[in-house]
């Protein structure tokens, strides 16, 4: 199994970085995070995962050990392939996967494109336990029921999941009207 890679970046698209390692150019599909921040010519470290199809070898590669560990938890789980993990990854930042899943908080999972109800109470129900303790990191806080219906209005405007989760987490914790809230998670996107 290849467990990281470390080259020169030749190619980024949508999907995957080709990387060239030793003369051959390696296609490894990335999270978004990961494609956004590479840069042609640099050198990048992948943590990366095979995945081994009847007609398929994919490389999977992550900026981080700790996003590989939970693509393998995700992975683990009844119904959840390589494809529906890497969107899982790609749509929030780890610390808030594992928040929404210690907190067993599968509506939060069900606003990623492609995940549906069912998937997620499944996800959380799996791995509530193998997350490891999840603690409240500076800047991450639980999210409250308003903080839920500000997401759902901001993606329902067109934003993204991680837009609005990081909107939603700038916050100031002492305004708790949904309305207001709203408001000012707005205006963070204006500047």
């Amino acid at each position: 199994m290849i467990a990281s890679v470390e080259g020169r970046i030749r190619l980024v698209s949508k999907d995957a970085l080709v990387v060239d390692v030793g003369g051959v150019g390696l296609r490894i599909l990335c999270p978004q995070p990961t494609l956004v921040a590479a840069r042609l010519g640099e050198v990048i470290l992948l943590h990366t995962h095979l995945v081994v199809r009847e007609d398929d070898l994919s490389l999977i590669g992550f900026a981080s050990e700790e996003e590989l560990g939970l693509f393998e938890k995700l992975i683990g789980v009844s119904g959840v392939g390589p494809k529906l993990a890497l969107t899982l990854i790609s749509a929030m930042a780890p610390d808030a996967l594992r928040l929404a899943i210690g907190q067993e908080q599968p509506d939060l999972l069900a606003r990623v494109p492609g995940i549906g109800k069912k998937t997620a109470q499944k996800i959380v129900l799996e791995l509530k336990d193998k997350v490891g303790p999840v603690e409240v990191a500076e800047g991450l806080a639980a999210l409250t029921e308003a903080d839920a219906a500000v997401i759902d209005a901001l993606t329902a405007l067109g934003y993204s999941i991680v837009e609005a989760q990081r909107a939603v987490q700038s916050l100031p914790r002492d305004v708790t009207d949904v309305e207001e809230r709203l408001r000012r998670a707005l205006s963070s996107f204006g500047g």
